[in-house]
Protein backbone atom coordinates (compact mmCIF):
# COMPACT_ATOMS: atom_id res chain seq x y z
CA UNK A 1 0.00 0.00 0.00
CA UNK A 2 3.03 2.64 0.72
CA UNK A 3 4.72 1.26 -2.50
CA UNK A 4 1.41 2.35 -4.62
CA UNK A 5 1.02 5.54 -2.37
CA UNK A 6 4.58 6.61 -3.50
CA UNK A 7 4.02 5.79 -7.46
CA UNK A 8 0.86 7.61 -7.41
CA UNK A 9 2.47 10.49 -5.75
CA UNK A 10 5.30 10.65 -8.06
CA UNK A 11 3.09 9.70 -11.23
CA UNK A 12 1.36 13.15 -10.03
CA UNK A 13 4.34 15.08 -9.62
CA UNK A 14 5.74 14.36 -12.93
CA UNK A 15 2.39 15.51 -14.73
CA UNK A 16 1.75 18.98 -12.63
CA UNK A 17 5.53 19.58 -14.21
CA UNK A 18 4.83 18.50 -17.53
CA UNK A 19 1.38 20.90 -17.76
CA UNK A 20 3.65 23.60 -15.85
CA UNK A 21 6.03 23.33 -18.84
CA UNK A 22 3.11 23.47 -21.62
CA UNK A 23 1.84 26.66 -20.05
CA UNK A 24 5.32 28.69 -19.43
CA UNK A 25 5.52 31.33 -22.07
CA UNK A 26 7.60 30.69 -25.43
CA UNK A 27 9.78 32.78 -26.65
CA UNK A 28 10.19 33.28 -30.69
CA UNK A 29 12.75 35.09 -32.63
CA UNK A 30 10.95 38.72 -34.81
CA UNK A 31 11.00 38.34 -38.00
CA UNK A 32 13.49 41.07 -39.80
CA UNK A 33 11.95 44.51 -40.59
CA UNK A 34 10.93 44.51 -44.48
CA UNK A 35 12.95 47.42 -46.01
CA UNK A 36 11.21 50.74 -46.92
CA UNK A 37 11.53 51.60 -50.30
CA UNK A 38 12.30 55.29 -50.68
CA UNK A 39 11.78 56.83 -54.07
CA UNK A 40 15.30 58.50 -55.47
CA UNK A 41 15.10 62.09 -57.01
CA UNK A 42 18.67 62.34 -57.83
CA UNK A 43 19.35 62.21 -61.49
CA UNK A 44 19.59 63.76 -64.99
CA UNK A 45 16.90 64.33 -66.57
CA UNK A 46 15.16 65.59 -69.76
CA UNK A 47 11.27 66.09 -70.28
CA UNK A 48 8.29 67.56 -72.72
CA UNK A 49 5.65 70.18 -71.58
CA UNK A 50 2.73 72.39 -73.13
CA UNK A 51 -0.14 74.29 -71.50
CA UNK A 52 -1.05 78.13 -71.41
CA UNK A 53 0.00 81.60 -71.17
CA UNK A 54 -2.03 84.96 -69.98
CA UNK A 55 -0.27 88.44 -69.05
CA UNK A 56 -0.29 92.07 -69.84
CA UNK A 57 1.25 94.55 -72.61
CA UNK A 58 1.82 97.90 -71.31
CA UNK A 59 2.42 99.98 -74.33
CA UNK A 60 2.78 103.80 -73.69
CA UNK A 61 3.57 106.22 -76.82
CA UNK A 62 5.48 109.03 -76.01
CA UNK A 63 3.25 112.13 -75.52
CA UNK A 64 -0.12 110.46 -76.20
CA UNK A 65 -3.11 110.34 -74.06
CA UNK A 66 -4.34 107.28 -74.48
CA UNK A 67 -2.05 104.02 -73.90
CA UNK A 68 -2.35 101.07 -75.54
CA UNK A 69 -2.09 98.64 -73.16
CA UNK A 70 -3.89 95.11 -73.88
CA UNK A 71 -4.12 91.51 -72.18
CA UNK A 72 -2.43 88.76 -74.61
CA UNK A 73 -2.75 85.38 -74.44
CA UNK A 74 -2.02 81.75 -75.75
CA UNK A 75 -0.12 78.40 -76.11
CA UNK A 76 3.19 77.01 -75.72
CA UNK A 77 4.92 74.03 -76.04
CA UNK A 78 8.45 72.62 -75.68
CA UNK A 79 10.90 70.48 -72.92
CA UNK A 80 13.28 70.97 -70.45
CA UNK A 81 16.41 69.21 -69.25
CA UNK A 82 17.97 69.21 -65.20
CA UNK A 83 19.90 67.37 -62.74
CA UNK A 84 18.55 66.91 -59.15
CA UNK A 85 20.63 66.08 -56.14
CA UNK A 86 18.78 64.33 -53.03
CA UNK A 87 19.37 64.90 -49.73
CA UNK A 88 16.86 63.54 -46.98
CA UNK A 89 13.91 64.93 -47.81
CA UNK A 90 15.41 67.76 -49.72
CA UNK A 91 15.91 67.74 -53.11
CA UNK A 92 17.88 70.80 -54.95
CA UNK A 93 18.32 71.26 -58.36
CA UNK A 94 18.90 73.33 -61.93
CA UNK A 95 16.56 73.37 -65.10
CA UNK A 96 16.90 75.16 -68.34
CA UNK A 97 13.60 75.31 -70.05
CA UNK A 98 12.56 76.29 -73.74
CA UNK A 99 8.92 76.75 -75.40
CA UNK A 100 7.47 77.89 -78.37
CA UNK A 101 4.56 79.98 -77.92
CA UNK A 102 1.92 81.85 -79.21
CA UNK A 103 0.92 84.59 -76.84
CA UNK A 104 -0.80 87.76 -78.46
CA UNK A 105 -3.27 89.97 -78.16
CA UNK A 106 -4.01 93.36 -79.57
CA UNK A 107 -5.88 97.07 -78.87
CA UNK A 108 -6.40 100.43 -80.67
CA UNK A 109 -3.30 102.54 -81.52
CA UNK A 110 -3.70 106.25 -79.98
CA UNK A 111 -4.23 106.79 -83.69
CA UNK A 112 -7.25 104.83 -84.03
CA UNK A 113 -6.51 103.65 -87.91
CA UNK A 114 -3.34 101.95 -86.55
CA UNK A 115 -3.53 98.03 -84.48
CA UNK A 116 -1.34 97.86 -82.17
CA UNK A 117 -0.60 93.82 -81.96
CA UNK A 118 2.18 92.16 -79.74
CA UNK A 119 3.24 88.28 -79.82
CA UNK A 120 5.65 86.14 -77.76
CA UNK A 121 6.77 83.54 -80.00
CA UNK A 122 9.56 81.68 -77.57
CA UNK A 123 9.57 82.10 -73.59
CA UNK A 124 12.74 79.89 -71.80
CA UNK A 125 14.72 80.07 -68.74
CA UNK A 126 17.59 78.83 -66.10
CA UNK A 127 16.41 78.36 -62.73
CA UNK A 128 17.20 77.25 -59.56
CA UNK A 129 14.80 74.24 -57.57
CA UNK A 130 14.43 73.55 -53.90
CA UNK A 131 12.13 70.92 -53.09
CA UNK A 132 10.70 68.62 -50.28
CA UNK A 133 9.92 64.73 -51.11
CA UNK A 134 7.17 62.83 -49.71
CA UNK A 135 7.86 59.38 -51.59
CA UNK A 136 7.29 59.89 -54.89
CA UNK A 137 5.74 63.30 -54.64
CA UNK A 138 8.25 66.45 -54.84
CA UNK A 139 7.18 69.87 -53.85
CA UNK A 140 9.09 72.57 -55.44
CA UNK A 141 9.58 76.13 -55.45
CA UNK A 142 11.72 77.63 -58.34
CA UNK A 143 13.08 81.01 -59.88
CA UNK A 144 16.17 82.77 -61.96
CA UNK A 145 16.30 84.21 -65.42
CA UNK A 146 13.71 84.39 -67.80
CA UNK A 147 13.53 84.97 -71.59
CA UNK A 148 11.14 86.16 -74.11
CA UNK A 149 11.18 86.97 -78.08
CA UNK A 150 8.44 89.18 -78.25
CA UNK A 151 7.24 90.89 -81.94
CA UNK A 152 5.36 94.24 -82.12
CA UNK A 153 3.51 95.99 -84.95
CA UNK A 154 1.29 99.05 -85.72
CA UNK A 155 -0.36 98.63 -88.97
CA UNK A 156 -3.29 100.27 -91.36
CA UNK A 157 -5.36 98.73 -93.68
CA UNK A 158 -3.66 101.32 -95.99
CA UNK A 159 -0.23 101.43 -94.29
CA UNK A 160 2.52 102.51 -93.18
CA UNK A 161 3.47 99.89 -91.01
CA UNK A 162 5.99 99.57 -88.32
CA UNK A 163 6.77 96.01 -87.15
CA UNK A 164 9.75 96.04 -84.36
CA UNK A 165 11.25 92.75 -82.29
CA UNK A 166 13.02 92.38 -79.27
CA UNK A 167 14.78 89.60 -77.29
CA UNK A 168 13.83 90.79 -73.47
CA UNK A 169 15.63 88.90 -70.31
CA UNK A 170 14.03 89.58 -66.77
CA UNK A 171 13.46 86.96 -64.28
CA UNK A 172 11.17 83.99 -63.79
CA UNK A 173 9.67 82.15 -60.36
CA UNK A 174 7.28 79.70 -59.61
CA UNK A 175 6.41 76.69 -57.95
CA UNK A 176 5.29 73.42 -59.10
CA UNK A 177 4.40 69.41 -58.05
CA UNK A 178 5.81 66.60 -59.29
CA UNK A 179 4.58 63.11 -58.74
CA UNK A 180 7.01 60.06 -60.23
CA UNK A 181 4.88 57.58 -61.06
CA UNK A 182 7.34 54.93 -62.36
CA UNK A 183 11.11 54.95 -61.01
CA UNK A 184 12.86 57.18 -64.08
CA UNK A 185 9.77 58.86 -65.13
CA UNK A 186 7.67 61.45 -63.53
CA UNK A 187 4.90 63.80 -64.40
CA UNK A 188 4.50 67.90 -63.09
CA UNK A 189 2.25 70.55 -62.99
CA UNK A 190 3.93 74.26 -62.54
CA UNK A 191 2.68 77.55 -62.26
CA UNK A 192 5.40 80.22 -63.65
CA UNK A 193 5.57 84.28 -63.58
CA UNK A 194 7.60 85.90 -66.11
CA UNK A 195 8.58 89.97 -65.71
CA UNK A 196 10.93 91.59 -68.20
CA UNK A 197 10.76 95.50 -66.92
CA UNK A 198 10.24 98.34 -68.99
CA UNK A 199 12.41 99.09 -72.01
CA UNK A 200 11.86 101.90 -74.94
CA UNK A 201 11.36 101.32 -78.35
CA UNK A 202 13.29 104.05 -80.26
CA UNK A 203 11.05 106.46 -82.78
CA UNK A 204 10.19 105.21 -85.79
CA UNK A 205 10.50 101.41 -84.69
CA UNK A 206 6.55 101.78 -83.74
CA UNK A 207 5.64 105.11 -85.17
CA UNK A 208 7.17 107.41 -87.36
CA UNK A 209 7.77 110.15 -84.70
CA UNK A 210 7.09 108.73 -81.07
CA UNK A 211 9.28 106.37 -79.01
CA UNK A 212 7.08 103.73 -77.09
CA UNK A 213 7.85 102.42 -73.54
CA UNK A 214 7.12 98.67 -73.24
CA UNK A 215 6.33 96.74 -70.34
CA UNK A 216 5.77 93.01 -70.42
CA UNK A 217 4.59 90.08 -67.60
CA UNK A 218 3.33 86.59 -68.33
CA UNK A 219 2.36 83.90 -66.68
CA UNK A 220 1.79 80.57 -67.51
CA UNK A 221 0.72 77.26 -66.33
CA UNK A 222 2.71 73.63 -67.62
CA UNK A 223 2.20 70.13 -67.63
CA UNK A 224 4.95 67.93 -68.39
CA UNK A 225 6.48 64.64 -68.38
CA UNK A 226 10.49 64.09 -67.36
CA UNK A 227 12.56 61.01 -68.07
CA UNK A 228 15.30 60.82 -65.09
CA UNK A 229 18.76 59.16 -65.68
CA UNK A 230 19.57 56.70 -62.96
CA UNK A 231 16.81 56.88 -60.64
CA UNK A 232 14.63 54.49 -59.72
CA UNK A 233 14.32 53.57 -55.93
CA UNK A 234 15.98 53.08 -53.12
CA UNK A 235 15.91 50.70 -50.11
CA UNK A 236 16.72 52.34 -47.17
CA UNK A 237 19.00 49.99 -44.56
CA UNK A 238 18.18 48.98 -40.87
Amino acid sequence: MKKLAITIAALTASTVAASAADMAPRYTKAPPPVPAVVYNWTGFYIGVNGGGGWGRQRWQYAGAAVDTNHDISGGLAGGQVGYNWQAGAWVFGLEADGDWADINGSAACPNAAFVCATNVRTLASFRGRLGYAAGPVLFYGTGGAGFADARYSATAPGGPNFFYSSDRWGYAAGAGIEWGFMPNWSAKFEYMHYGFGTWTAPAGALSALSSADLRLDIDTFKVGINYRFGGGPVVAKY
